[in-house]
C-alpha cells in the first residue's frame, strides 16, 4: 500500500496583510527539493493575491473555511466555489476555533467537505479533544467519533487529509508526548481505514498543535504523522522551512 505523501500546510489564521506576501514568496524561494507538499492558507482576503504571487511554484494555496452552500445570502461567508475561483486549491474545514467559537458540529463539517468536494478543494479535516475530555479519559472516543461524523462518504477516491489537533495545545506551547501522538494517530488510521478500506492508509494524517522548528523533526517522525498543520510558525518562512525540511 502506497505511503502517505506528507503534507506541510500553514495556517496563518487571522493575520497577513498585503505585505505579508513576501513570506509567501520566500517559502517558495526556499522550499527547495522536498517529499512533502507545502501549503498556505492566509486570510481569505489574500488568496487571489497569494495564488498569482505563488503561480509556477510548488506551493499551493488554501483556504481557512467555507460554507456549506454553493450561493445565497449568508452575509460575511464565503463559499467553496468562491475560494477555487481565486485559486485555492485545498480547504481547511472543521478547525477546532470554528467548532468552539462558531459551533460547528461533525454534521455541518461533513456538509462543508462536500461542498468543498463539488467545488474541486482539497479538504483538510481538523478533529481534536479538549483539555477536560483528554483528562477524563474521553480522548480517543472524542476523536474517532469526530472522524466518523466529519469525513462524509463521499471522500471516497478524492484527495484529502485530516488533521489532529489537541485543542489544548493550540497556540499554547504544549504539545502531547510522542506516544500519546502516536496513539491518536493509529486511532484515526484505523478508523479511517474502518470508513474507506484500505485505500485510506494513504491519507495524511497531519500533526497539529505548537509545532515549531525545535519540535517539528521529532514529531513528523512519529508513527502514523504524516504531515503538520503549522500556526503561529507558518508566518515566518524561516520557520515554516525549518518544519518542511524536518519533513525530509
Amino acid at each position: 500500500m502506497t505511503a502517505p505523501q506528507p503534507l506541510i500546510a500553514g495556517n496563518w489564521k487571522m493575520n497577513g496583510l498585503t505585505a505579508s506576501l513576501a513570506e509567501a514568496r520566500a517559502v517558495a524561494e526556499g522550499v527547495g527539493a522536498t517529499r512533502a507538499r507545502v501549503a498556505i492558507c492566509p486570510p481569505a482576503v489574500l488568496i487571489h493575491q497569494m495564488a498569482d504571487a505563488l503561480a509556477g511554484t510548488p506551493v499551493l494555496v488554501g483556504g481557512q473555511d467555507s460554507h456549506e452552500e454553493e450561493a445565497g445570502a449568508f452575509t460575511g461567508d464565503i463559499s467553496a466555489a468562491m475560494l477555487a475561483d481565486v485559486g485555492a486549491r485545498l480547504v481547511i474545514l472543521g478547525h477546532s476555533e470554528r467548532r468552539a467559537g462558531y459551533r460547528e458540529t461533525d454534521g455541518r463539517v461533513a456538509r462543508k467537505v462536500v461542498a468543498a468536494l463539488r467545488a474541486g478543494l482539497e479538504p483538510i479535516v481538523c478533529v481534536g479533544e479538549t483539555l477536560e475530555e483528554r483528562k477524563a479519559g474521553q480522548a480517543l472516543a472524542v476523536v474517532t467519533g469526530q472522524v466518523r461524523g466529519s469525513l462524509p462518504s463521499e471522500l471516497a477516491g478524492h484527495r484529502f487529509s485530516v488533521a489532529y489537533e489537541p485543542v489544548w495545545a493550540i497556540g499554547t506551547g504544549l504539545t502531547p508526548t510522542t506516544p500519546e501522538i502516536e496513539e491518536m494517530h493509529r486511532a484515526i488510521r484505523a478508523t479511517l481505514v474502518e470508513s474507506f478500506g484500505p485505500a485510506a492508509r494513504a491519507v495524511p494524517i497531519l500533526y497539529g498543535g505548537s509545532v515549531k522548528p525545535s519540535n517539528a523533526e521529532e514529531i513528523l517522525a512519529a508513527d502514523e504523522v504524516g504531515g503538520a498543520l503549522v500556526g503561529g510558525a507558518s508566518l515566518k518562512a524561516s520557520d515554516f522551512l525549518a518544519i518542511v525540511k524536518a519533513a525530509g
